[in-house]
């Protein structure tokens, strides 16, 4: 089955990576603070299903993840760079699944842009990751087809809402705190 297609418009200046590591709260969360990194938007992608919604998304039937687009300036920070924090803040070694959340939509994915992306993400997948996990990776590498932004509601999730939320306290918390941690190096300045 063909898969719709969208565009996405990467400004002028800037690239754009689109990943799939579980609920996007946290991918958000993570890469809204790193340097180079200018906007994250969340949504669903890789799917059959022209403009879904949160709802359908969640019935894991109609072939969407939960992702993040990173619009990000390679000048300071590489795709490489964002790979390595991908690797290290979700478990890619789960099919279908990120601790509690189980499904498709939950799924670990890259949507490469291009071709030096799937290079650079391949062999990421086989040196980086597997530095980090033990056992394999089952990591999704596909081709980007279509891309649909969340509801309003989706975004800066955890920027808003933070740990007003028990599954912010107990899933997304810990994963901003252990990049905080890793990653300190490459964080923004905080206001």
């Amino acid at each position: 089955m063909e898969l719709p297609k969208t565009t996405v418009h990467v400004p002028e200046g800037l690239s754009v990576a689109t990943l799939a590591g579980g609920c996007f709260w946290c991918l958000e969360a993570v890469y809204e603070k790193l340097i180079g990194v200018e906007k994250v938007i969340s949504g669903y992608a890789g799917g059959h299903r022209p403009n879904p919604t949160y709802q359908q998304i969640g019935t894991g039937v109609t072939g969407h993840a939960e992702v993040v687009q990173i619009f990000y300036n390679e000048k300071e920070i590489s795709y490489e760079e964002i790979l390595t924090v991908f690797w290290t803040i979700h478990d890619p070694t789960t099919p279908n699944r990120q601790g509690n959340d189980k499904g498709p939509q939950y799924r670990s994915a890259i949507f490469v842009h291009n071709e030096l992306q799937k290079e650079i993400a391949t062999q990421s997948m086989k040196t980086v990751a597997t530095q980090i996990w033990e056992a394999p990776i089952v990591t999704e590498l596909n081709e980007f087809s279509n891309f649909y932004t969340a509801e309003d509601y989706h975004q800066g999730y955890f920027e808003r809402v933070g740990n007003q939320n028990p599954y912010c306290t107990v899933v997304v918390s810990p994963k901003v705190q252990k990049f905080k941690k890793l990653f300190k190096n490459k964080l923004k300045q905080q206001n």
